[in-house]
């Protein structure tokens, strides 16, 4: 079965309480049965962590090399990891990331992603469904579906 793996990094344990205003409602289990929802029509495994620590996302990043594909939200990592950046360039495994918030729309400092040149693409904006779109593109890069037109 093709496996897709979800991480969620550093303080998004905390959705649907911390700043709605601008992550919205959701809690962050909320979310994953959305996933988990969409990976079960499309019969693929879905494997969604989160984690506050650098360290077991760049494990997690590196123990799945081989699947097919990654989508992460490296929270405030986005802005300065670049060991989260040279793990996801290790790997042949495509990944997507992904922000609920637009960064390019809040503080300056937040406008920079260290870690997105590593990506097939950066998804950001649309709240919960940022991570929908990242799934469904990366079901396309790997011919399982067509995208074009209305998603």
């Amino acid at each position: 079965m093709e496996k897709y793996l979800v991480i969620h990094g550093p303080s998004l344990n905390l959705l649907g309480a911390r700043e709605p205003h601008i992550y919205g409602n959701l809690t962050l289990d909320e979310i994953n049965n959305k996933l988990y929802n969409e990976a079960e029509k499309y019969s693929v495994e879905m494997e969604i962590v989160q984690s506050n620590s650098e360290g077991e996302i760049i494990d997690l990043i590196h123990k799945n090399s081989n699947i097919m594909g990654i989508i992460i939200n490296p929270a405030a990592y986005t802005h300065y990891s670049y060991a989260i950046l040279d793990a996801i360039r290790a790997v042949k495994t495509p990944v997507v990331e992904v922000h609920i918030s637009n960064i390019h729309a809040r503080d300056s400092y937040r406008c920079k992603s260290v870690t997105a040149e590593a990506c097939i693409g950066i998804i950001s904006g649309f709240g919960f469904q940022s991570y929908i779109l990242a799934f469904y593109s990366l079901l396309a890069n790997n011919g399982k579906i067509e995208l074009g037109g209305r998603i």
